[in-house]
Protein backbone atom coordinates (compact mmCIF):
# COMPACT_ATOMS: atom_id res chain seq x y z
CA UNK A 1 0.00 0.00 0.00
CA UNK A 2 0.98 3.51 -0.96
CA UNK A 3 1.79 5.96 1.73
CA UNK A 4 -0.98 8.57 -0.93
CA UNK A 5 -3.75 5.55 -0.60
CA UNK A 6 -3.10 4.86 3.04
CA UNK A 7 -6.69 5.60 4.87
CA UNK A 8 -5.01 6.81 7.98
CA UNK A 9 -2.52 9.24 6.58
CA UNK A 10 -4.12 12.50 6.27
CA UNK A 11 -1.70 13.86 2.99
CA UNK A 12 -2.40 17.86 4.10
CA UNK A 13 -0.45 16.95 7.78
CA UNK A 14 2.35 14.84 6.04
CA UNK A 15 2.94 17.92 3.69
CA UNK A 16 2.80 20.46 6.80
CA UNK A 17 5.45 18.38 8.77
CA UNK A 18 7.54 17.58 5.33
CA UNK A 19 7.84 21.66 5.42
CA UNK A 20 9.40 21.50 9.27
CA UNK A 21 11.68 18.83 8.46
CA UNK A 22 14.59 20.62 8.19
CA UNK A 23 13.73 22.39 11.58
CA UNK A 24 13.30 19.18 13.55
CA UNK A 25 16.89 19.19 15.60
CA UNK A 26 16.87 22.90 15.88
CA UNK A 27 15.85 23.56 20.21
CA UNK A 28 15.48 27.06 19.46
CA UNK A 29 13.54 27.03 16.36
CA UNK A 30 10.01 25.98 15.22
CA UNK A 31 10.18 22.66 17.14
CA UNK A 32 11.74 23.75 20.42
CA UNK A 33 8.47 23.71 22.35
CA UNK A 34 8.73 19.61 21.73
CA UNK A 35 12.13 19.42 22.97
CA UNK A 36 10.94 21.11 25.83
CA UNK A 37 8.57 18.51 25.91
CA UNK A 38 10.72 15.41 25.71
CA UNK A 39 12.05 14.46 29.19
CA UNK A 40 8.35 14.46 30.13
CA UNK A 41 7.31 11.86 27.43
CA UNK A 42 10.62 9.85 27.70
CA UNK A 43 10.31 9.51 31.74
CA UNK A 44 6.90 8.46 31.86
CA UNK A 45 7.66 5.84 28.80
CA UNK A 46 11.27 4.39 30.89
CA UNK A 47 9.16 4.52 34.14
CA UNK A 48 6.03 2.28 33.17
CA UNK A 49 8.18 0.26 31.08
CA UNK A 50 10.15 -0.59 33.67
CA UNK A 51 7.18 -1.04 36.10
CA UNK A 52 6.03 -3.26 33.70
CA UNK A 53 8.60 -5.67 32.02
CA UNK A 54 10.55 -5.63 35.33
CA UNK A 55 13.57 -3.12 34.39
CA UNK A 56 15.67 -1.04 37.19
CA UNK A 57 15.06 1.91 36.30
CA UNK A 58 18.57 3.31 37.29
CA UNK A 59 20.12 1.25 34.36
CA UNK A 60 21.73 3.08 31.99
CA UNK A 61 20.13 0.23 29.37
CA UNK A 62 16.92 -0.30 31.21
CA UNK A 63 15.09 -0.50 28.03
CA UNK A 64 17.44 -3.43 26.46
CA UNK A 65 15.97 -6.17 24.40
CA UNK A 66 12.83 -4.12 24.21
CA UNK A 67 11.60 -3.71 20.60
CA UNK A 68 9.63 -0.14 20.45
CA UNK A 69 8.27 0.97 17.36
CA UNK A 70 7.73 5.30 17.38
CA UNK A 71 4.65 5.62 15.14
CA UNK A 72 4.68 9.49 13.22
CA UNK A 73 8.63 9.60 14.82
CA UNK A 74 9.27 12.57 12.90
CA UNK A 75 12.91 13.49 13.22
CA UNK A 76 13.72 11.26 15.77
CA UNK A 77 13.48 13.42 18.91
CA UNK A 78 12.17 10.43 20.79
CA UNK A 79 14.07 7.34 19.24
CA UNK A 80 17.29 9.01 20.08
CA UNK A 81 17.44 8.59 23.55
CA UNK A 82 14.85 5.60 23.60
CA UNK A 83 18.11 3.33 21.71
CA UNK A 84 20.38 5.01 24.01
CA UNK A 85 18.59 3.44 26.97
CA UNK A 86 19.05 0.48 24.68
CA UNK A 87 16.01 -0.17 22.90
CA UNK A 88 16.21 -1.80 19.53
CA UNK A 89 13.95 1.29 17.83
CA UNK A 90 11.71 0.99 14.72
CA UNK A 91 11.18 4.64 13.81
CA UNK A 92 8.58 5.04 11.19
CA UNK A 93 6.86 7.94 9.32
CA UNK A 94 5.17 8.71 6.13
CA UNK A 95 7.05 12.01 5.12
CA UNK A 96 10.38 11.36 3.30
CA UNK A 97 11.98 14.64 4.53
CA UNK A 98 11.30 13.78 7.98
CA UNK A 99 13.00 10.24 7.97
CA UNK A 100 15.86 11.99 5.79
CA UNK A 101 16.52 14.13 8.88
CA UNK A 102 16.43 11.47 11.28
CA UNK A 103 18.56 9.06 9.47
CA UNK A 104 21.11 11.82 9.22
CA UNK A 105 21.32 12.94 12.87
CA UNK A 106 21.36 9.39 14.33
CA UNK A 107 24.72 9.31 11.84
CA UNK A 108 25.82 11.59 13.46
CA UNK A 109 25.19 10.42 17.13
CA UNK A 110 26.56 7.01 15.82
CA UNK A 111 23.12 5.43 16.81
CA UNK A 112 21.77 2.90 14.98
CA UNK A 113 18.22 3.13 14.40
CA UNK A 114 15.49 1.32 12.10
CA UNK A 115 14.05 4.42 9.94
CA UNK A 116 11.40 3.84 7.33
CA UNK A 117 9.13 5.82 5.49
CA UNK A 118 6.11 3.44 5.89
CA UNK A 119 2.40 3.58 7.12
CA UNK A 120 0.83 1.79 10.23
CA UNK A 121 -1.28 -0.33 7.89
CA UNK A 122 2.23 -1.54 6.02
CA UNK A 123 4.03 -2.42 8.81
CA UNK A 124 0.83 -4.46 10.31
CA UNK A 125 0.68 -5.84 7.35
CA UNK A 126 4.10 -7.54 7.23
CA UNK A 127 3.64 -8.74 10.75
CA UNK A 128 5.32 -6.39 12.67
CA UNK A 129 5.60 -6.82 16.11
CA UNK A 130 7.17 -5.08 19.28
CA UNK A 131 6.51 -5.02 23.02
CA UNK A 132 6.08 -1.25 23.38
CA UNK A 133 4.13 0.78 20.54
CA UNK A 134 3.83 4.33 20.70
CA UNK A 135 1.96 7.01 19.11
CA UNK A 136 3.76 10.26 20.91
CA UNK A 137 1.32 13.47 19.59
CA UNK A 138 0.36 11.72 16.46
CA UNK A 139 -3.51 10.46 16.68
CA UNK A 140 -4.71 13.87 16.44
CA UNK A 141 -3.25 14.01 12.74
CA UNK A 142 -4.56 10.32 11.53
CA UNK A 143 -7.43 10.52 9.28
CA UNK A 144 -9.22 7.36 10.61
CA UNK A 145 -8.93 7.51 13.98
CA UNK A 146 -9.99 3.46 14.97
CA UNK A 147 -8.74 2.18 12.34
CA UNK A 148 -5.04 4.00 13.19
CA UNK A 149 -6.02 2.53 16.51
CA UNK A 150 -6.61 -0.67 15.69
CA UNK A 151 -3.64 -1.57 13.30
CA UNK A 152 -1.35 0.20 16.33
CA UNK A 153 -2.92 -2.43 18.73
CA UNK A 154 -2.66 -5.65 16.40
CA UNK A 155 1.21 -5.21 16.61
CA UNK A 156 1.70 -4.88 20.23
CA UNK A 157 2.63 -8.13 21.65
CA UNK A 158 1.56 -10.02 24.32
CA UNK A 159 1.95 -8.82 27.46
CA UNK A 160 3.44 -5.72 25.85
CA UNK A 161 1.91 -1.81 25.97
CA UNK A 162 1.03 0.87 24.00
CA UNK A 163 1.65 4.58 24.95
CA UNK A 164 -0.39 7.62 23.59
CA UNK A 165 0.18 11.30 23.93
CA UNK A 166 -2.24 13.75 23.07
CA UNK A 167 -4.69 16.49 23.47
CA UNK A 168 -7.79 16.34 24.99
CA UNK A 169 -10.87 17.69 23.00
CA UNK A 170 -11.46 20.51 26.31
CA UNK A 171 -13.16 24.26 25.65
CA UNK A 172 -9.61 24.91 27.86
CA UNK A 173 -7.29 23.12 25.04
CA UNK A 174 -8.82 25.00 22.83
CA UNK A 175 -8.03 27.90 24.74
CA UNK A 176 -4.65 27.00 26.05
CA UNK A 177 -3.05 24.59 22.92
CA UNK A 178 -4.39 27.00 20.13
CA UNK A 179 -5.07 30.02 20.76
CA UNK A 180 -2.21 30.21 23.32
CA UNK A 181 -0.04 28.00 22.08
CA UNK A 182 -0.39 28.76 18.06
CA UNK A 183 -1.47 32.10 17.84
CA UNK A 184 -0.31 33.96 21.23
CA UNK A 185 2.80 32.74 22.41
CA UNK A 186 3.90 31.38 19.33
CA UNK A 187 4.91 27.76 20.34
CA UNK A 188 3.92 26.27 17.08
CA UNK A 189 3.59 27.03 13.48
CA UNK A 190 -0.38 28.30 13.29
CA UNK A 191 -2.50 25.28 11.57
CA UNK A 192 -0.61 22.49 13.59
CA UNK A 193 -3.88 21.42 14.80
CA UNK A 194 -6.87 21.15 14.50
CA UNK A 195 -9.90 21.02 17.61
CA UNK A 196 -11.96 18.90 16.13
CA UNK A 197 -9.12 16.70 15.68
CA UNK A 198 -8.47 16.42 19.77
CA UNK A 199 -9.15 12.72 21.18
CA UNK A 200 -10.75 12.43 24.83
CA UNK A 201 -9.06 9.99 27.14
CA UNK A 202 -12.25 8.07 27.01
CA UNK A 203 -12.43 7.51 23.56
CA UNK A 204 -8.73 6.60 23.26
CA UNK A 205 -9.12 3.72 26.33
CA UNK A 206 -12.81 2.22 24.38
CA UNK A 207 -11.01 1.96 21.34
CA UNK A 208 -7.88 -0.14 22.85
CA UNK A 209 -10.21 -1.48 24.99
CA UNK A 210 -12.05 -3.28 21.69
CA UNK A 211 -8.92 -4.46 20.59
CA UNK A 212 -7.85 -6.12 23.85
CA UNK A 213 -5.82 -3.32 25.76
CA UNK A 214 -6.98 -2.41 29.44
CA UNK A 215 -5.39 1.14 30.58
CA UNK A 216 -2.54 0.92 33.34
CA UNK A 217 -1.61 4.25 33.64
CA UNK A 218 -2.43 7.86 33.11
CA UNK A 219 -1.52 11.06 33.41
CA UNK A 220 -2.06 14.88 32.50
CA UNK A 221 0.60 16.92 31.30
CA UNK A 222 1.32 20.81 32.02
CA UNK A 223 3.63 23.78 31.40
CA UNK A 224 4.90 25.24 34.77
CA UNK A 225 5.59 28.86 34.15
CA UNK A 226 7.46 28.83 36.96
CA UNK A 227 9.80 26.13 36.61
CA UNK A 228 9.52 26.68 32.55
CA UNK A 229 9.36 23.00 32.25
CA UNK A 230 6.34 20.40 31.54
CA UNK A 231 5.57 18.05 34.30
CA UNK A 232 3.33 15.52 35.09
CA UNK A 233 -0.27 16.88 36.72
CA UNK A 234 -3.70 14.82 37.71
CA UNK A 235 -4.92 17.47 35.14
CA UNK A 236 -5.68 15.75 31.78
CA UNK A 237 -7.98 18.87 30.32
CA UNK A 238 -5.56 19.75 27.65
CA UNK A 239 -2.29 17.39 27.54
CA UNK A 240 -2.17 14.10 28.56
CA UNK A 241 -0.79 10.18 28.17
CA UNK A 242 -1.66 7.13 29.15
CA UNK A 243 -0.56 3.84 28.80
CA UNK A 244 -2.30 -0.12 27.54
CA UNK A 245 -1.60 -3.20 28.19
CA UNK A 246 -2.27 -6.50 26.11
CA UNK A 247 -2.64 -9.37 27.97
CA UNK A 248 0.12 -11.77 28.51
Amino acid sequence: MSIQSSPTVDPAEVERFSALAATWWDPRGKMGMLHRFNPVRLGFIKETACREFGRDGKDLRALAGLRVLDIGCGGGLLCEPLARLGAAVVGVDPAERNIEAAKIHAAGAGLAIDYRVATTEALGDAGERFEIVLAMEVVEHVADLALFVERCAEMVKPGGLMIVATINRTLKSFALAIVGAEYVLRWLPRGTHRWDKFVTPDEIEALLLRRGLSQIAATGVVYDLLGDRWRLSSDMDVNYMLACAKPA
